[in-house]
C-alpha cells in the first residue's frame, strides 16, 4: 500500500513577514451586500462562497500595502433566509429568535471571509491571520425605534397571512410597495459594541479581524448590567461607524456598488463627487440627493464617524478600494 502524502504545513521561516506594524494605519472596511450575493440568481451557498473569495482577493490587497484592516459586513439576505427555514418548519422544531439568527449569521459569514482571507494571504506568503468575533451591540431598550419599528425584513406574506402572524405572533407587519405584507422590526441607535476591547486587542496582536457583522446582535443592558437580546435589526453602517470610532481607525470606509457618490443619479445630470465635507454632505442628505435605502445610511454613518474625530470616511467599490484609500478614487468625506 502507498504511503499517503505529507502536507507539509508554513512555518513561520517560509514565509514573508507581515507587512504592517502596530503604527500601521488602521482601516475599518464595511462590505456590502453585493460583496455576499452578486444578484437575485447567485444567492446558494457555493455562489457566497465566490462572491466572498473575490472580495477577499480585494481586502488582502490593502493588507499587502501595509494597512492593518478590521472588517466588518451586512447579513440581510442572510438573515431572511434563516426567517424563511424557520417558516417552512413551523410546527415541526422550534422557531429561531431574531437576535440568535444575528449571532449565526455573523458565525458563517464570517467563517467564509476568514477562510478566504486566510487562503489568499497564504497563496501570498502573509503571515498574518484571520478571525471572527461574535459581536454584541448595546442599545437602549427605550429607544423610540422600538416603538415605532421600520426595518422590513424576511419574506412576503399575503394580507390574510399578516393579518395571522400579527394576531398569532404580535408581529408588526406592514404593505411593502405592492409586493406583499413583510415583518417590520425595530432598528435602534447602536450606543456600544461590548466585544470592542478584544477586537482591539486582536488588532494590535495583528490580526485581521471580522467583527459587527449586521451591524452586531442588539442586546440592552439591565439595571443590573446583564444583557439581553432584542428583536431588532441594527444598521450595519452605523455600527461599523462606531467600532471604527471606539478603535481609533484612521479611515472608515464603505464598500458599496457604485465606485463614487453622485448627485442626480440615475438623471441626465448625474454628478460624481470625489470629496465632500461633511457639511456638503449633509446639505444634499437635506436635499434628498441620497434616499434612505441606498446612499443616505451610508453618508450619514460616514458623518457620524466625522463628527467623533475621525480624519476620513470613503465609500467606493470592491474594485476601487486600494486607489480610493490612495486619494485617487471614491468619495472621501472630511471634516468641515
Amino acid at each position: 500500500m502507498a504511503k499517503p502524502t505529507r502536507v507539509q504545513k508554513p512555518t513561520a521561516s517560509s514565509r514573508e513577514p507581515a507587512p504592517s506594524s502596530p503604527s500601521s494605519p488602521l482601516v475599518v472596511v464595511a462590505i456590502g451586500g453585493n460583496s455576499l450575493i452578486k444578484d437575485k440568481d447567485h444567492q446558494s451557498v457555493p455562489d457566497q462562497w465566490t462572491a466572498v473569495k473575490e472580495s477577499c482577493g480585494h481586502i488582502v490587497g490593502l493588507i499587502e500595502r501595509g494597512w492593518r484592516v478590521v472588517i466588518t459586513h451586512g447579513n440581510g439576505p442572510q438573515v431572511g433566509f434563516i426567517l424563511l427555514r424557520s417558516e417552512m418548519c413551523r410546527g415541526k422544531i422550534h422557531e429561531v429568535p431574531l437576535d440568535s439568527i444575528g449571532a449565526d449569521t455573523q458565525g458563517a459569514i464570517g467563517y467564509q471571509i476568514q477562510q478566504c482571507l486566510a487562503n489568499e494571504m497564504t497563496r501570498r506568503r502573509i503571515s498574518k491571520r484571520a478571525v471572527t468575533v461574535v459581536t454584541q451591540t448595546v442599545v437602549d431598550a427605550a429607544d423610540p425605534a422600538f416603538k415605532k419599528p421600520t426595518k422590513p425584513i424576511g419574506s412576503f406574506y399575503t394580507s390574510a397571512e399578516a393579518s395571522d402572524r400579527q394576531r398569532v405572533e404580535g408581529w408588526v407587519m406592514v404593505e411593502d410597495a405592492g409586493r406583499g405584507w413583510r415583518r417590520v422590526v425595530a432598528s435602534p441607535k447602536p450606543l456600544e459594541i461590548v466585544e470592542t476591547p478584544a477586537i482591539k486587542k486582536l488588532v494590535d496582536d495583528g490580526f485581521v479581524v471580522i467583527a459587527v457583522g449586521g451591524g452586531g446582535i442588539p442586546v440592552a443592558r439591565g439595571a443590573d448590567g446583564r444583557l439581553s437580546g432584542c428583536a431588532a435589526v441594527i444598521d450595519k453602517d452605523f455600527g461599523s461607524a462606531l467600532l471604527a470610532r471606539d478603535i481609533g481607525a484612521d479611515t472608515f470606509l464603505i464598500q458599496t456598488a457604485v465606485e463614487q457618490v453622485c448627485v442626480a443619479f440615475g438623471q441626465p445630470s448625474q454628478k460624481a463627487l470625489s470629496r465632500l465635507s461633511v457639511g456638503e454632505a449633509r446639505e444634499h442628505l437635506a436635499a434628498g440627493q441620497f434616499p434612505k435605502g441606498s446612499m443616505g445610511p451610508k453618508i450619514e454613518a460616514c458623518c457620524q464617524f466625522l463628527d467623533w474625530g475621525g480624519r476620513r470616511a470613503v465609500i467606493t467599490s470592491l474594485e476601487k478600494m486600494t486607489l480610493a484609500l490612495e486619494g485617487k478614487a471614491g468619495t472621501e468625506i472630511v471634516g468641515g
